[in-house]
């Protein structure tokens, strides 16, 4: 498992053949958003943004576990405004969000859930932005937040990456 991190912001998991993808991307993510000074929050509401920001990689490796035959990498790349998640893998199919509805395991649809195809709901709800691009080797998935005040007003100019800094 390859992992490189930046001074410009951007970290790198590699994640190709390996075990326990989900929680090796949420410990990842963490250290790349306690380096960023995103972690520890001083306030409930940037805690939150973390604690979504945690939730977004777990759902997007999972979903390219389960959908997309394995992830293949994460990246992290946070600027003076915005984080952006990106969570390889080798399906070209999109993502498709399952909608609440007649189908399996609706309420009153009398037929079972398999438990899972909801993940991309809760990606819409949180991210600011969500969408894929598909590349010759599969698809990039990426997700975009919104960074919170504190850590934004960090950089030199309230939120401008200073020149060889940023983004």
């Amino acid at each position: 498992m390859e992992q490189r991190r930046s001074p410009r912001r951007t970290w790198y998991l590699g994640l190709s053949g390996a075990t326990d993808v989900v929680t090796r991307s949420r410990t990842f993510a963490r250290r790349a958003l306690i380096a960023w000074h995103w972690l520890p929050a001083a306030v409930d509401e940037d805690r939150e943004a973390a604690d979504d920001v945690l939730l977004l990689v777990s759902e997007v490796v999972a979903n390219a576990r389960l959908h997309g035959g394995g992830p293949a990498a994460l990246l992290l790349h946070c600027t003076g405004d915005r984080l952006r998640i990106e969570v390889t893998d080798a399906s070209p199919d999109p993502p498709v969000p399952v909608r609440p509805g007649p189908g399996p395991g609706a309420a009153g649809s009398g037929r079972p859930s398999g438990g899972h195809g909801h993940g991309l709901m809760i990606v819409e709800r949180l991210a600011r932005r969500w969408g894929f691009l598909r590349h010759p080797g599969g698809k990039c998935v990426w997700v975009e937040v919104a960074v919170p005040g504190p850590v934004r007003d960090a950089w030199p100019g309230g939120g401008r990456p200073a020149p060889g800094t940023g983004a």
